[in-house]
């Protein structure tokens, strides 16, 4: 069947747009996040709702092909794309539902983070979302969830409350604590292994919509000095601090004043999820440490403060991260990750140390599918280059040193900060042996053809 004949036989029972090579908007619906992912499958299919999905599923399976499924299409790996295979692109379904009273909402499986932000935010109300608000809500919490407002209200799984999934089977089921609760078990940390799911409904919690955050940065040199802090200060630090610490050269932003830009830093990104004027006591001590180059904390709108690092990684630049899960800062860490920050290879590149504890690590252990609750830190070695660089080697290199010189220290791996981490990694470090065989026996259960492959793969047994 040619690639037109294809496109014809899709289209006929879909009322969504199927892109194929021939089309003029092909290049651009193959693109996600990451310039450096080029691929080129058979069909893009653009669902509009589920029977949609069920057909796109329907058509691969009859002709033997790969699939792959698009929600944000963020992935660092460029999961979302399958090489001469079918994309279930849910890019159009973007639909939203909130009830203020019941404090839910639900969102499609196409959604981002900016829409799940100006939605609840429209009631004063929030559930933990990623640090970009154009990565998808999908990938987000299928692999768990991490953001700013985590140490308060848990990881972004933990507020979910039902999913609506297609198995691999093209069987459509909802999965929570009442139906299907093992699946619902799985998709709370197992990545898309197990269907693609075309809406999520989360609990939200009040929240602003003003909040007391930003960023404090201080000349790389105080580097040592300043994780040192972090760590001591985390030690005591109540639920209502999210911080996130970020070495980098200085970008050209806004915030950053312009004798800053373009030298090395390191810098704290902090919210306050509570009363502002709690939050510039608690603050206080880590705001006025050392020397500060900038202090950018300010009462702000929280949709607006989870947009603030999304010109630091741009659609098309070109991205290679390798990731550590770890535990509370040893002053051999913090040697490691200073020596390394300074010999950082690009302007674009970046490490980011988030930090965990709070309402996320009294989850219990076996409540999820997400591991390793109790680790202090996931540290994420961000290269980046623009696309015309002409030595993206370099930084590749870069963030592999960096990672190789951590890892006798890695206490596992966050399933979405994985890019070409081999097999017997995604096993091990990120799920553990317990959580794997659970994993791989529900893996078997709802897709034993690995249908669903093309994410950080849970193989069945």
């Amino acid at each position: 069947m040619t690639t037109m004949t294809r496109a014809e036989a899709l289209q006929a029972d879909f009322i969504g747009e199927v892109i194929g090579p021939e089309s003029p908007r092909y290049d651009e619906a193959r693109k996600v996040w990451n310039g450096n992912i080029d691929r080129r499958p058979l069909l893009i299919a653009r669902c509009q709702g589920v029977a949609d999905v069920q057909a796109a599923l329907r058509f691969a399976r009859e002709e033997g092909l790969p699939v792959s499924i698009r929600g944000g299409g963020h992935a660092v790996a460029g999961h979302a794309i399958a090489e001469a295979g079918v994309v279930i692109d849910l890019t159009l379904m973007r639909g939203t539902r909130i009830d203020p009273v019941a404090r839910t909402i639900r969102l499609e499986g196409g959604c981002l983070n900016a829409h799940l932000d100006r939605e609840a935010q429209a009631f004063g109300l929030a559930a933990t979302g990623g640090f970009i608000s154009h990565t998808g809500i999908a990938g987000l919490t299928l692999g768990g969830g991490i953001g700013h407002l985590m140490r308060k209200f848990g990881l972004s799984i933990d507020a979910l409350i039902s999913c609506d999934v297609v198995t691999a089977d093209g069987e459509f089921v909802v999965a929570s604590e009442r139906e299907n609760p093992d699946l619902f078990w799985g998709l709370r940390g197992g990545g898309g292994n197990f269907g693609v799911v075309t809406s999520f409904e989360f609990q939200l919690q009040p929240l602003g919509p003003q909040v007391l955050a930003g960023m404090v940065a201080w000349p790389m040199a105080q580097g040592p000095q300043v994780l040192a802090f972090i760590r001591d200060f985390l030690a005591e630090a109540p639920d209502e601090v999210g911080l996130i610490g970020n070495l980098r050269i200085a970008p050209a932003m806004p915030v950053v004043p312009p004798e800053v830009q373009g030298t090395p830093i390191i810098a704290t990104v902090l919210t306050w999820a509570g009363p502002v004027e709690e939050g510039e006591k608690v603050f206080a001590p880590l705001r006025s440490f050392g020397t500060p180059a900038f202090d950018a904390v300010m009462p702000k709108p929280y949709a607006a403060h989870q947009k603030a690092l999304d010109a630091a990684l741009p659609h098309g630049r070109h991205y290679y991260w390798r990731s550590h899960r770890l535990g509370p800062l040893t002053d051999d860490m913090i040697g490691i990750i200073t020596e390394h920050a300074g010999k950082i290879t690009s302007g674009f590149s970046a490490i980011g140390l988030f930090c965990f504890g709070g309402a996320m690590a009294r989850v219990p252990a076996d409540a999820t599918a997400f591991p390793y609750r109790d680790a202090a830190h996931d540290i994420n070695i961000v290269g980046a280059w623009a696309p015309d660089d002409p030595e993206p080697q370099r930084h590749i290199d870069w963030v592999r040193g960096f990672f190789s010189a951590l890892e006798p220290h890695s206490r596992g791996v966050y399933v979405n900060f994985t890019s070409d981490d081999p097999a017997d990694r995604i096993r091990q470090a990120a799920y553990g042996p317990e959580k794997w065989a659970r994993l791989v026996e529900l893996k078997s259960k709802y897709d034993p053809k690995n249908v669903f492959r093309y994410n950080a793969n849970i193989p069945p047994d």
